[in-house]
C-alpha cells in the first residue's frame, strides 16, 4: 500500500520507553513535531534531561535539543493529547515484548479513568497506540497485537498498530536512510503515524497486515541465528543464502497459517528486515549465532553480556506452529541447539539431509 501524503500539522508525539529504539525513534519524531521521551527509571531520565546523550543504550549519540524528557507516564499521556482533538497525538511504545502487556495494561487504566470523568465526552485527543517490540510472548505465544488487545480490553475503541521494518537504532538516531512499515486496520492511525515520521532521512510505508508485519518481525530474529551459525561454522555464502531464502518460505508458511496475507514477507517487513538482521555487523542475533557456531553455548553467550530476541521467541514460535500443523525446519533446528544440546554442526547435516521437495 503506497503512503498516503505527510500532514502538515505538528502531532504531539510521547515514545514509551528510553532504550535504543525507543530513543531512536523519538529522535526521529522530535524532527516533525513536539515530542516527549518517558522513561521509566526517573534517574535515566534526569541523566538524558542532563547530558542530552542515552549513554547506556546509544553511547555518543547527541539527542536533538527540542526533545523532552520524564519519568512520569502522566505526564507523557499529557504531552499525547496537549493539542486536543485538533490534531490528535500518538503514543509510541518502544518497550521490548516482555514489557507490553504491563504497560498496555497500566495505559488502559489510566487511559479508562480520562474517560469516565469526560462528561459529555469528547473527541478523541488520541490517534492511537503504535507498539515496536518484535516476537511471541514466551508465556502464552502470542503475537504482540494479541497481548496489547488482551491488555486494552477495557479500551475497544482505542485505534492500536504495529511500526517494524529493517532498522538498527543507532542509525535512525544518527538520521541515516531508514524505511519502515506502519501496519494498523485504522485509516487515521496510519495517517497520523506518517505524519509523525515520515520526512527527510525516515520513509514510512502504510499496510493493513498487522499479522504479517509481526510474524516476520518474530521470525527474522530466528532465522538471524541460524544465519549466524552457520557463519561460525564457515559453510559459506552459499549456505547463507539459503538460508535467507528458505527462512522466508517459513516465515510465509507460519503467517499464512495465522492469517496474514503471503505478499506483506515480500516487503520491508519480511524479506528486509530478515536480510538485515541475517547479514547485519550490528545484528545481535546473527552475532549470538556466530558464537554458538564457534562453539559457545547459549548460557555462555548470554553472560557475556550479548542478548537475542530470537532465542526467547524461538521455541514459541515453534510450539504454535505445531499446535497449527505448520513445519518449520529451521526454527526447529536452532531450538535443538539452543535449547536441546545438540551440536550446531549435526543440526546442519540433519537440515541437509531433508528429502528433496519443491520449492
Amino acid at each position: 500500500m503506497p503512503t498516503q501524503k505527510t500532514e502538515h500539522t505538528p502531532r504531539p508525539v510521547a515514545v514509551l520507553g528510553a532504550g535504543a529504539w525507543g530513543t531512536a525513534l523519538a529522535c526521529a519524531a522530535s524532527r516533525h513535531g513536539p515530542t516527549m521521551l518517558w522513561a521509566r527509571n526517573a534517574a535515566l531520565a534526569e541523566q538524558l534531561n542532563h547530558s542530552k546523550e542515552n549513554t547506556q543504550y546509544l553511547s555518543g549519540i547527541a539527542l536533538p535539543d527540542g526533545l523532552l524528557f520524564t519519568a512520569s507516564l502522566d505526564e507523557a499521556l499529557a504531552h499525547a493529547q496537549s493539542k486536543g482533538p485538533e490534531a490528535p497525538g500518538l503514543l509510541i511504545l518502544g518497550v521490548p515484548l516482555a514489557g507490553l502487556r504491563a504497560l498496555c495494561t497500566e495505559l488502559s487504566e489510566k487511559l479508562s479513568r480520562q474517560l469516565s470523568a469526560q462528561r459529555p465526552l469528547t473527541p478523541p485527543t488520541l490517534a492511537g497506540i503504535v507498539w515496536t517490540c518484535k516476537g511471541l510472548e514466551a508465556e502464552s505465544g502470542k503475537l504482540p497485537s494479541e497481548v496489547a488487545a488482551e491488555a486494552l480490553r477495557d479500551m475497544p475503541n482505542i485505534a492500536t498498530g504495529v511500526l517494524s521494518g529493517p532498522s538498527f537504532a543507532r542509525e535512525v538516531a544518527q538520521g541515516l536512510p531508514v524505511a519502515l512499515t506502519i501496519a494498523s486496520q485504522d485509516a487515521a492511525l496510519r495517517r497520523a503515524t506518517i505524519a509523525a515520521l515520515h520526512g527527510g532521512s525516515m520513509r514510512v510505508y502504510a499496510n493493513q497486515d498487522v499479522i504479517g508485519v509481526e510474524v516476520g518481525g518474530a521470525l527474522k530474529n530466528v532465522m538471524a541465528i541460524a544465519c549466524g551459525i552457520g557463519e561460525g561454522l564457515g559453510l559459506g555464502t552459499n549456505a547463507r543464502a539459503a538460508l535467507i531464502t528458505r527462512g522466508l518460505a517459513e516465515m510465509t508458511r507460519f503467517g499464512e497459517a495465522l492469517g496474514a496475507q503471503s505478499a506483506t514477507f515480500s516487503g520491508l517487513t519480511g524479506l528486509g528486515d530478515l536480510v538485515l538482521t541475517a547479514t547485519g555487523d550490528l545484528s545481535r542475533n546473527r552475532q549470538v549465532g556466530i558464537a554458538i557456531g564457534r562453539g559457545q553455548s547459549l548460557n555462555e553467550v548470554l553472560a557475556s553480556g550479548l542478548t537475542a530476541e530470537g532465542a526467547r521467541c524461538a521455541k514459541a514460535v515453534l510450539a504454535r506452529a505445531t499446535q497449527l500443523g505448520v513445519e518449520l525446519p529451521i526454527t526447529h533446528a536452532v531450538c535443538e541447539v539452543l535449547f536441546e544440546g545438540v551440536a550446531p554442526f549435526e543440526a546442519v547435516s540433519r537440515l541437509l539431509s531433508r528429502v528433496a521437495t519443491t520449492e
